[in-house]
């Protein structure tokens, strides 16, 4: 993997890194040989994922402005270079039909799920990449670019990342490659309340045969980062399984009918 990939020694940043998704891709990371910071909103979990992971991890909220500023310094400070941005840390608030969104909490959406990932990419770009060039890869979804029900404000905050993934590649070509990654249902504790109570028939409706784990997004975003995929910006990597070609392979959906008898547990 090291000699395909020519992560060794890269510096690498993954927000949301201490559980699901991102703790998958930066252990991904690591194990390709990168020199990883995580973040995460609590403490503990942050300090305890970047002594599993032998990197650094810095603690906050990606809503602060701050926060991405420190995480830049940080990680400029204990490695000297920032070679890789992985936009991963996002809410599902608010959950529910879109005329009962509370204004406060759709702007917290956008807040976390689109400005944070351009503000992190500006620090880098201004701190590194500019100079140095990089690589970024963000989060969306696969129910970005269709409805679903109750997700909304999630679906409609991953369409604008994606246009966003987009843009930046635009413009920020030749220096740095930004790409995104849309998953379909993955067993993380964000999306915990639609998979536990029926993961088998959820993945009846789908034509691979099972939900997600963690490491099939990871993979997708390793080799995205990598020198592998040194002539890809601007793509959209679906990774689900399958859920968008269903309708050729089964006529249900499953996961639509738990996002409408199912929520969220309280935040």
């Amino acid at each position: 993997m090291r000699s395909s990939y020519g992560l060794e020694g890269r510096a690498a940043v993954v927000t949301g890194a201490t559980r699901g998704i991102g703790r998958a891709v930066a252990g991904r990371l690591a194990a390709a040989g990168a020199l990883v910071c995580v973040t995460g909103r609590n403490a503990d979990d942050v300090r305890r994922t970047a002594t599993e992971l032998g990197g650094i991890g810095v603690a906050g909220s990606v809503a602060d402005p701050d926060h991405l500023g420190e995480v830049t310094e940080s990680v400029l400070s204990a490695y000297g270079r920032l070679d890789v941005v992985v936009n991963n840390a996002a809410t599902n608030r608010p959950y529910g039909p879109l005329m009962d969104a509370d204004p406060g909490a759709w702007r917290e959406a956008f807040t976390v799920n689109v400005e944070a990932p351009l503000r992190l990419v500006q620090c880098a770009w201004r701190a590194w990449m500019r100079e140095h060039r990089g690589a970024v890869v963000n989060i969306c979804t696969e129910g970005a670019t269709h409805v679903g029900p109750n997700v909304g404000a999630y679906n409609t905050s991953k369409a604008a990342l994606l246009h966003l993934t987009r843009q930046l590649a635009g413009e920020l070509a030749p220096r740095v490659r930004v790409n995104s990654v849309s998953p379909g249902l993955v067993r993380t504790e964000m999306a915990r309340f639609v998979w536990e109570r029926g993961e088998e028939e959820l993945a009846a409706g789908l034509p691979l045969g099972r939900i997600g784990k963690p490491q099939d997004v990871a993979r997708a975003v390793v080799w995205l980062v990598s020198d592998a995929a040194e002539w890809v910006t601007g793509a959209d990597l679906l990774v689900d399984g399958g859920t968008r070609v269903r309708t050729a392979y089964s006529g249900g959906y499953a996961v639509h009918d738990r996002l409408r008898s199912s929520a969220p547990p309280p935040a």
